[in-house]
């Protein structure tokens, strides 16, 4: 019995059956490699991705910013008496219909009828009591006279004492008035008229004219040309019809001159438009804006003739 086991055990522990037994392997991956040679040592293999095939990459094309110019004034290509034409132009409209260019007056009193209510539907008899109202007189174009002169005296004078080289271009124009005016009020004394004080409008004018040519010289000589432009084309116009009204068609030196007005009146623009080829467009927009002002304060004093004294 003793024998039987002892041969049982040395068959299950006999090295050639152990050996003999089938060993399990795992299915590594082919990187790991052990050998028992310690010369050839654990290797990786390295892994690459496959070859991306090359593309060409073409930028955007480039957008040209597109040149911007700014847009010109009404009339900005002629010179700055062009631009103020135009808003003097714009002031002479008003609600579609277009005013006389005779007379200044006529557009002030147009700026403050422009919201009166209609009176078409009003009664004849207040039709004839207005147009009785706005008749001129001779006392109103006496004040239209004194403060046509107080104005003329003042640009006159600024002109010819000035030590700015800009005022230098504009002395002895041949449109000088304040001579001529004051020849006619003296007559007008002579024939026993009382001649009065200027008014609130040409005084308050007349410093503010005085105040610019202090400040700005583009700014006063646009009031100069102005004022000059505006007695040729509607002051005089004016005065000669209230002269056939009232004087009978006597010729006031007011409205006459010795040279040739067109001549003498271009001679100015053609030196304003010269310097305002050195102004900068804000002092140009200035002027632009001043001109309405320029305009206004000249129909005011034009309107002196047809308002009544109360």
């Amino acid at each position: 019995m003793q024998l039987a086991t002892t041969s049982f055990m040395d068959k299950a522990v006999s090295p050639p059956a152990l050996y003999a037994l089938p060993i399990p392997t795992r299915n590594l991956p082919s990187r790991f490699l052990c050998c028992s040679n310690p010369s050839t040592a654990a290797t990786y293999t390295s892994w690459s991705p496959p070859p991306v095939p090359a593309t060409t990459v073409t930028a955007p094309p480039v957008l040209k910013r597109r040149t911007r110019y700014r847009k010109q004034y009404p009339g900005e290509s002629k010179g700055i008496t062009e631009e103020m034409r135009f808003v003097a132009m714009r002031l002479r409209n008003r609600n579609g219909k277009k005013i006389d260019s005779q007379s200044d007056g006529d557009n002030t009193q147009s700026d403050s009828d422009d919201n009166a209510p209609d009176e078409s539907d009003a009664d004849a008899s207040e039709s004839d009591c207005e147009k009785e109202t706005w008749q001129p007189s001779l006392q109103g174009f006496l004040r239209y006279l004194v403060d046509s002169k107080l104005v003329f005296d003042t640009v006159e004078r600024i002109v010819d004492d000035s030590n700015d080289v800009a005022y230098a271009y504009f002395r002895m124009t041949g449109l000088e008035r304040s001579e001529a005016v004051s020849r006619d009020l003296e007559w007008f004394g002579e024939q026993g008229n009382v001649i009065p004080e200027p008014s609130n409008a040409g005084v308050s004018y007349a410093k503010y004219l005085k105040e610019l040519s202090e400040t700005s010289a583009p700014i006063f000589l646009c009031h100069f040309y102005n004022i000059y432009f505006s007695h040729i084309s509607g002051g005089q116009v004016i005065a000669r019809q209230v002269s056939e009204r009232l004087l009978g068609g006597r010729e006031l030196e007011f409205c006459t001159w010795e040279g040739d007005v067109p001549e003498l009146i271009r001679g100015v623009r053609e030196k304003l438009i010269k310097l305002g080829e050195h102004w900068s467009r804000d002092d140009k927009n200035k002027c632009l804006r001043e001109t309405t002002k320029s305009f206004r304060s000249l129909g005011l004093i034009v309107r002196l003739i047809i308002l009544e004294t109360k």
